[in-house]
Order: C-alpha cells, then sequence, then structure tokens
C-alpha cells in the first residue's frame, strides 16, 4: 500500500492529501495504519536521497511504467537505513512483495540492489554527505530558493521539513477549557501541554488517531497546528461583525474564528474548490458551527459577493506550502521553480479583488504557508505600494520574527509549521 500511494503521488501527481486517505480507510486505526504512515511519509521525506541511491545502485535506469520496482527498492533502502530493520527482514519482504508486482524479473532485481546497498553502505552515506539533493533531502530549485532567501537559516530550514511534526490541538473553548481538556486526555493516557504562542493549543507528545481524542466527534477538538492558530487572533473578529473567510479549505481558521466569538459571527467561507468546500462544511457540522458557505473564485467577488463591507477579511491566500513541508512532503516533489510567479500573481489578485470589500476601519490578515520572500513580505509591500488607504498595522508578537512587512515564522521555529502574516487597516471610519 507504502508503494501505490507514492507512486500515485510521483507518477500520477496526486497530492499525498488525497492519496494516503484512500489507503488508510482500508485499515483499522492503530498500528498497521501507523506503519503505513511512517513509510509513505519516509519515502516522500527523503525522496531525493533514495533517488541518488537507486541511481547509485540501479545501473540500467527503470521504464516510466515500472516505477512501482523502484519504489519498492527505495522502501527497502528505507527501512534498512532509516529504520534499522533487521536485514533479513527488510529485504526477504521487500523480494517477497516485488513478486506481486507482476514482473518476473522484479524480485531477483529487488534483491540484488539491496543486497549491494548492504556492502555499499558507506559509499551511500558518502552520496548523502557529498551531494546537496541528497545531503538535504530537498530538489535542487528549493535548495537555492532557502538559500537565497534565508542564508543564515537555511539548513535549520531543511533540518525541520525532513523532521516528524508534532500533533497539535485546537480545544474549542465554547465546549470546554485548555486545562480541562488536557485532565481528559491525561484520563485516556495521552500525554500532551500546552503550545507556546496560541492560549487554545495544547501540543501531544505523540501523535495519535483521531479517533483517540476524547470527544473528537463532539467538536471539543481540532488538530491544527500552533502556527495556523495565530491567525484567528490576529483578526481579532468580535461578535456580531461580518467576517470574510477567503481560500477557507479545510476550514480549521474559519472555525476558529466563530469559536473565539462564541459562535455569534456572521461568516463567509469562500473556497474555489467545490471538492475542498466539502471539508469546510464537514468541519463546522462537527463543531457545532454556522457560516456561509460559497464555491467561487475569492478573485471574482462580482459573481458571489451581496454588495454588504466586511469588517474583517482573512485571506489565507494560495502559495508555494513550503513552510508545512515537514506535513506535506509531497511538495518537495509536485511543485516546481516556475509554481512561484504564478502564485505570486494570484496573490496579488486576490488582494486587490478583496480590498473593496473591506469596510473603512477593518482589517485584512494576509498569511500564507510559505517562507518565500516573493510570496510574503514582498506581495504585501506592492500592496500597500499601490494602495494608498492600506496601512500596515505592525504585529506585536514574541512568536517568529519581524519583516519588513509582516511577520515570519519559519518551519520549527517554536515547534511550528512555517507561516506569513501581515495585518493591513484600511484607512477611514
Amino acid at each position: 500500500m507504502a508503494v501505490e500511494v507514492v507512486d500515485a503521488v510521483r507518477r500520477q501527481g496526486r497530492s499525498l492529501s488525497q492519496a494516503l486517505p484512500r489507503a488508510e480507510r482500508q485499515l483499522e486505526p492503530g498500528p498497521a495504519r501507523a506503519l503505513l504512515r511512517e513509510r509513505v511519509y519516509g519515502l516522500l521525506r527523503y525522496a531525493p536521497r533514495l533517488d541518488a541511491w537507486l541511481d547509485a545502485l540501479v545501473t540500467q535506469p527503470l521504464r516510466a511504467r515500472d516505477a512501482p520496482v523502484a519504489r519498492l527498492i527505495q522502501l527497502g533502502l528505507y527501512e534498512l537505513f532509516f529504520l534499522r530493520t533487521p536485514d533479513y527482514a527488510a529485504v526477504n519482504e521487500a523480494v517477497r512483495l516485488a513478486g506481486l508486482l507482476g514482473r518476473p524479473w522484479a524480485a531477483r532485481l529487488v534483491n540484488g540492489a539491496l543486497r549491494n546497498a548492504q556492502r555499499r553502505e558507506a559509499e551511500l552515506v558518502a552520496i548523502a554527505e557529498r551531494v546537496d539533493t541528497a545531503r538535504f533531502a530537498h530538489p535542487e530549485w528549493l535548495i537555492d530558493r532557502v538559500r537565497a532567501d534565508w542564508p543564515e537559516d537555511a539548513e535549520a530550514v531543511f533540518a525541520a521539513n525532513n523532521a516528524r511534526a508534532p500533533m497539535t490541538l485546537r480545544v474549542n473553548l465554547a465546549m470546554t477549557d485548555v486545562s480541562a481538556y488536557a485532565d481528559l486526555l491525561h484520563g485516556a493516557g495521552i500525554a500532551a501541554s500546552p503550545g507556546l504562542y496560541a492560549p487554545d493549543s495544547l501540543v501531544l507528545a505523540q501523535s495519535v488517531d483521531v479517533e483517540a481524542l476524547p470527544g473528537f466527534r463532539e467538536g471539543w477538538v481540532s488538530v491544527q497546528d500552533e502556527a495556523a492558530q495565530l491567525a484567528a487572533g490576529l483578526v481579532n473578529a468580535l461578535p456580531g461583525q461580518r467576517v470574510l473567510d477567503a481560500c477557507a479549505a479545510p476550514g480549521g481558521k474559519t472555525a476558529h474564528l466563530i469559536e473565539r466569538a462564541g459562535g455569534k459571527l456572521d461568516v463567509t467561507a469562500v473556497e474555489i474548490d467545490p471538492d475542498r468546500l466539502v471539508r469546510v462544511s464537514e468541519t463546522l457540522e462537527r463543531l457545532g458551527l454556522q457560516a456561509q458557505t460559497l464555491a467561487a473564485d475569492a478573485c471574482l467577488p462580482e459573481t458571489w459577493w451581496d454588495g454588504k463591507s466586511y469588517d474583517c477579511i482573512l485571506l489565507d491566500a494560495p502559495c508555494s506550502a513550503t513552510g508545512v513541508i515537514r506535513r506535506h512532503p509531497d511538495i518537495k516533489l509536485l511543485r516546481r521553480a516556475s509554481d512561484i510567479e504564478a502564485t505570486v500573481l494570484r496573490q496579488q489578485a486576490l488582494l486587490d479583488a478583496l480590498w473593496p470589500l473591506l469596510a473603512r476601519g477593518g482589517r485584512l490578515v494576509y498569511a500564507t504557508c510559505s517562507i518565500v520572500l516573493d510570496e510574503n513580505t514582498h506581495v504585501v509591500d506592492r500592496f500597500i505600494q499601490t494602495h494608498a488607504d492600506a496601512i500596515e498595522w505592525p504585529i506585536d508578537a514574541d512568536w517568529g520574527r519581524a519583516m519588513a512587512r509582516g511577520r515570519q515564522i519559519l518551519p520549527g521555529e517554536g515547534g511550528m509549521d512555517g507561516f506569513y502574516y501581515a495585518c493591513l487597516h484600511k484607512a477611514g471610519t
């Protein structure tokens, strides 16, 4: 199943968030599902290194249609050198699985490659130390981009991207409080500690299946990284206000806005992808919250806006997602350097389109889960320079780092995902 999921990402271009859940549904929650996730995430997280090792071990390149064989060899390498599975188990299991791929020659190739890897371990280690793409397990374009934008932090960013992300919860204060929910977790044998920056957060010592979380189905808690939880506090929508959440899927920030206002917000959640909008509705339903959800292009408000101004707007803009690679390692394989320019144009178009919808004296929070300067502080700076009524509202916080415009969190800082925020105030009363 791990080979099939990774093949769907690498050869078919499907996102991990699409491919993995379909496989997980075939397994009961528990050790088998956890092992599947470990193998899939590992194969994607270290794909550039595993690719370099495969090239060194298999001199005759495999055809595209034989990619599952390549993934199986790489799975064996991951078992041997990352999970440290006993040699006999890792090799024998990979050879056995090769027999199920419908290619009679595959078992011999898999066996030979993995036996060869055992003999040449020192050489493989040397490749991982000598070649940057293998050493950092990132594609070359992304290494260059991070080094250009964050020269003093680049290696720390690469390491954070390759680390396992913590499981962080957002407690629904309409249902319970952080201390009481921590006690419930303790009673269920789940260790947790308060987050460093988001007041509604708890960070688990070890990830668990959501079904193991007390009251999850009843809406007592949601899974959301601490950096993402900061958005609602920056928007700071008050009960009774009219709020727009643009690009709202999967709905975590939408829900948090409503929770913080005691359920008394007039929220419109816009999402261009109808399938992803379903996730917003499901999130709201589980939490017992109400919002207007629209499948529409936020860049074209003339097709959906009712003409009434919003007091607050949250623009969680589409981006390269380079700040959440530790949670979505498929980004390393699916993104290209050429994607950045198109994304920046989309971000600029969204800001230009949504600004007229904001009431005078209102606040727009621009957010991305990117660490690319072109998508963040440069976009905001250009917008302020071209809109006389846009005033930056400085973010006074003890998280992240102050930028020329806005505030940036790099992956792993404070245990959080990489996020960027800027607050814009619309002049007038």
